[in-house]
């Protein structure tokens, strides 16, 4: 079972309007962001993973908040094999935009190849296949549940897919979104 993050605190559909450097500071502080403040886990994902024997986050502390509300019965293992997908912003000079638009505009050139000094698209679908299997590995005779991210949970489908594993549940893609997988073989 995987779970995107509740809504966090730092609101990317709030002003100011950013240049990118000033973009790019905005995102470092979002990864380092708590969820917003007196969320509760919805019951249907609490009533999914109520009886988990793993469950994992990322190492984003959104992530690890959003495990503790949806399982408070066991801790979360914390690894960043699960952290989002960077947003590293293209060098556009003399515009200002809102967060969520350059959230689109830096997830298109990370897609195009534009990675700035940081993890590219590549390296990410590699961490992916990583990520899917340390999941595969864990759930053999165990329930397991992953608290990530959106585009990150995207980038794990195919590869969890790959695993012998499909949707059987589609949540969709927004906060405290899940999706459940079943075993089927390969």
């Amino acid at each position: 079972m995987v779970s995107r993050h509740g809504r966090p605190a730092l609101d990317r559909t709030a002003g100011p309007r950013l240049g990118w450097r000033d973009y790019r500071d905005w995102w470092n502080r979002y990864e380092e962001s708590r969820l917003a403040e007196g969320q509760v886990a919805p019951e249907i994902l609490q009533a999914t993973v109520a009886d988990a024997d793993i469950v994992f986050a990322s190492g984003r502390i959104r992530a690890q908040e959003t495990a503790a509300r949806a399982a408070p019965h066991l801790p979360a293992i914390h690894d960043p094999v699960f952290n989002e997908a960077p947003l590293p912003p293209p060098r556009i000079i003399g515009v200002k935009y809102l967060p969520k638009t350059w959230n689109i505009l830096a997830r298109a050139a990370w897609l195009s190849g534009h990675s700035l000094d940081g993890e590219s698209v590549n390296e990410a679908r590699i961490r992916a296949a990583l990520a899917a299997e340390k999941l595969h590995e864990a759930s053999e005779n165990q329930k397991v549940y992953l608290a990530a991210h959106g585009w990150f949970n995207r980038m794990l489908r195919p590869e969890i897919k790959k695993r012998g594993w499909r949707c059987v549940v589609d949540g969709g893609d927004g906060y405290w979104s899940h999706r459940v997988y079943e075993y089927i073989g390969k």
